[in-house]
């Protein structure tokens, strides 16, 4: 008799198996120490658990209960909305298309090089650092032989996109080639396993892909952490000129800044958007209100201009905040283990303004670090699974 299974049913299983291997803490972070929110929210013990498989399949899924609202009409690829608390995923379509995920991926990128790279340090930019930028990159301004404070580069990177921020802090973490190894790591240890990662800095390279799934996984990683929390949602900041000046950057998330015609989203809280040729406009947003915080993920819009990926994200995110409490979820974002419930996110309530350089460096307690070693084991045993699954995907 031949059975048949999805590839993440089984990497689930095999989760279980190896349980008392990992036991990682819940991952948490606060400015001045780790706790538990008040408001945070756990799943009633009589709420249908999610359905491991669902998200594999084609098309939207969600399960409304009676009286909630449909999901919008989108015209994007792939996109997923889910409660960042509990991760808990509201609805979905074509949650694991892989596709190009543009400057999307440069969360990833913050994910795996901030432990590496406090914002308190400096570093003397060299010309070698900024060696290989792609054509029509984005840029922020970074000058060879300028002395900056990290914090700066990683306003570049969260801001204003800034691939010549990126070399440049990727050098400090060994190499640009050492980078996207560790960065296909970390996915693969946050069980991310949609994404593969070429260049770290979403530019467009042959095989680079990610997800609506796993973008939403690294929005929501990101927000545990209190430095990348605090730069993705910073609107506008200064950044240091060449000639002892600084002039002002702001942030292309137009959700975070109004600009463009584009209205600013209440209680929006970042994370990060993206474009290029190749992947078109990808986003991923978090919000939060009545002490709710959701995550949205909108990849390759079909209609409209450059701007609808925002106005696609409004309409997951409202929809999200009047359904949350009328849907059962259809999967979670803790591929890896159980929800961690009542952990806190630390993102500020609004976009702020930054100053140049003055705010205290605060550390940070990494969400996925209970994995260690162990976690990239089994990663490596999901990825055998994968390679023995026949789960068709598009892009």
């Amino acid at each position: 008799m031949k059975i048949g299974y999805s590839f993440r049913a089984a990497a689930s299983a095999c989760v279980l198996c190896a349980a008392s291997v990992l036991l990682p803490a819940p991952p948490v972070a606060a400015a001045g120490g780790a706790g538990t929110d008040p408001g945070a929210r756990e799943r009633p013990a009589e709420a249908p658990m999610p359905q491991p498989a669902l998200l594999e399949r084609e098309g939207t899924q969600v399960r409304l209960r009676a009286g909630a609202p449909q999901t919008p009409e989108l015209s994007a690829l792939s996109w997923l909305v889910a409660d960042a608390d509990t991760g808990e995923v509201l609805a979905a379509h074509n949650a694991h298309t892989r596709l190009a995920p543009a400057s999307t991926l440069k969360t990833l990128f913050a994910l795996t090089v901030l432990p590496s790279a406090p914002g308190g340090a400096q570093h003397t930019v060299s010309g070698r650092e900024l060696a290989g930028i792609g054509e029509g990159s984005s840029l922020v301004g970074v000058v060879p032989g300028h002395t900056y404070r990290v914090s700066d580069l990683w306003r570049g990177v969260f801001l204003n996109s800034g691939n010549d921020a990126v070399h440049v802090l990727a050098a400090l973490n060994g190499g640009w080639e050492h980078t996207a190894r560790q960065m296909q790591a970390k996915a693969r240890a946050l069980g991310a396993l949609d994404t593969h990662v070429v260049s770290p800095d979403g530019y467009d390279a042959d095989g680079q892909v990610s997800s609506a799934y796993d973008l939403a996984v690294f929005g929501r990683m990101g927000l545990r952490n209190p430095d990348f929390a605090r730069y993705c949602s910073t609107a506008h900041a200064t950044f240091p000129g060449n000639d002892g000046t600084s002039f002002e950057i702001a942030n292309t998330n137009r959700l975070l800044t109004g600009a463009d015609g584009v209205a600013p989203y209440p209680g929006l809280i970042g994370v990060k958007n993206g474009y290029t040729t190749n992947a078109g406009n990808t986003l991923i947003a978090a919000a939060r209100r009545d002490g709710r915080t959701l995550v949205a993920t909108v990849m390759h819009p079909q209609q409209g201009g450059g701007l609808q990926v925002y106005e696609e994200a409004r309409a997951l995110l409202d929809w999200g905040f009047d359904a949350a409490d009328r849907v059962d979820p259809v999967g979670s974002l803790d591929a890896l283990r159980p929800v961690a419930h009542g952990t806190r996110l630390v993102a500020p309530a609004k976009p702020h303004t930054e100053p140049e350089s003055n705010w205290p460096e605060t550390g940070a307690i990494a969400g996925a670090a209970g994995l260690g070693a162990a976690g990239l084991g089994l990663g490596a045993v999901l990825a055998r699974l994968r390679r023995r699954s026949h789960r068709i995907t598009r892009g």
